[in-house]
């Protein structure tokens, strides 16, 4: 799959359309403990973005990139309106969407997803993009699955989780080379970003769900998101790392459910057809 060509996606569930951005590690399959819980009330759209696994290709070096894509995809789709849950890097994504094209965005939640990239954020990412270079041999993709765990997934996540952790080790050593370099676009995207200028314009109904055990991406940034978008609510999970679509799920699931359960529709979104069916 190339520019131009629609993202791998899936449709499933009925309800009101509900549009899944995955973090940049993750591919769509990774949303189905959250999925799960989600797609007897809503119609799920799942896409991998560029620089993806089902969606090869480098990211565009700009977050915004990723915008023509999306409408693209809810077009194809008929989906005029759809709310939008986004994680991380999806949740900036999410937030951009938002903010330039307000019309296809119902409401918008935000999950452990940050204003702009302090120093700390910038740091780090180096030392990812770092990694992800180095990573021609297993020895280099260790190293770096080393520090996605320590950085991601809190310490009690990783105790009672170690042997599935230690058991994914080598799937992400096995994935493909394409994965390898549209992770690199995707960090090479994510650096010094700032999506302070368009908090602003943002009219959806907002919720900011924040991880207080985050280590990637600062609680105090998720806040700062939260108190820019006007009239946005915040969640705090006490206790997840970064990882809180795989650390809770189901508390990530109910609060979803929850916020967007008081921005019905009424079965609005689908254009010339019921929520929940196929175009």
């Amino acid at each position: 799959m190339s520019a131009g060509e629609l993202l791998a996606h899936r449709v499933e569930g009925e309800g009101e359309p509900l549009l899944l951005l995955n973090g940049g590690l993750m591919s769509y399959a990774a949303w189905e403990p959250v999925a799960g819980r989600l797609r007897g009330r809503h119609r799920l759209v799942l896409c991998d973005l560029r620089g993806q696994l089902l969606s090869p290709g480098r990211a565009p070096r700009e977050l915004a990139g990723n915008i023509a894509d999306l409408t693209e995809l809810l077009d194809h789709l008929e989906v005029e309106t759809a709310h939008v849950v986004g994680a991380s890097y999806g949740g900036e994504i999410a937030l951009l969407l938002a903010a330039t094209a307000p019309e296809r965005v119902r409401s918008l939640v935000v999950v452990t997803a940050a204003d702009h990239a302090g120093p700390e954020m910038s740091r780090e990412g180096q030392i990812w993009r770092r990694l992800v270079a180095a990573s021609g041999d297993a020895n280099g993709r260790a190293r770096f699955y080393e520090r996605l765990v320590a950085e991601v997934y809190s310490g009690e996540f990783r105790r009672r989780h170690a042997a599935e952790l230690e058991a994914r080790r080598d799937q992400v050593a096995a994935l493909p080379e394409s994965w390898w370099r549209g992770l690199e676009s995707i960090l090479r995207a994510l650096e010094g970003f700032d999506v302070r200028p368009w908090l602003g314009a943002i009219r959806a109904p907002t919720l900011v769900a924040v991880a207080a055990g985050d280590r990637l991406i600062p609680p105090e940034r998720s806040l700062a998101l939260a108190s820019a978008i006007a009239g946005a609510e915040t969640r705090v999970h006490q206790t997840s790392g970064h990882a809180l679509v795989a650390e809770d799920p189901e508390w990530l699931a109910e609060a979803v459910l929850d916020f967007l359960g008081r921005q019905s529709t009424g079965g609005l979104g689908v254009r010339g057809a019921p929520a929940g069916s196929e175009p």
